[in-house]
């Protein structure tokens, strides 16, 4: 059986890292159970608001970063068509 990928918003990933800073006594293995997420997806959160000067870039469902990054998936979805 496969598992489905979870999908979370911008404020639970900015939840789970103001967490993780409310409990430095934890460890982030820790604190990803408590959370009820994978060590990885903590990690990588993490690692996102560092590089990001504390925001998180959340893609998907018609969110993208940039224009450009718009753009770029409008055209990788291939020419229109239509059926009558």
């Amino acid at each position: 059986m496969s598992r489905q990928k979870a999908h979370h918003n911008k404020q639970f990933k900015l939840d789970a890292i103001n967490y993780r800073k409310e409990h430095p006594d934890l460890t982030q293995v820790e604190c990803a159970k408590n959370l009820g997420i994978s060590v990885s997806s903590l990690a990588r959160w993490e690692a996102q608001f560092r590089d990001n000067n504390g925001d998180i870039p959340v893609i998907g469902s018609g969110s993208y970063v940039s224009e450009e990054e718009k753009e770029i998936a409008r055209l990788k979805q291939g020419p229109c068509q239509f059926h009558f």
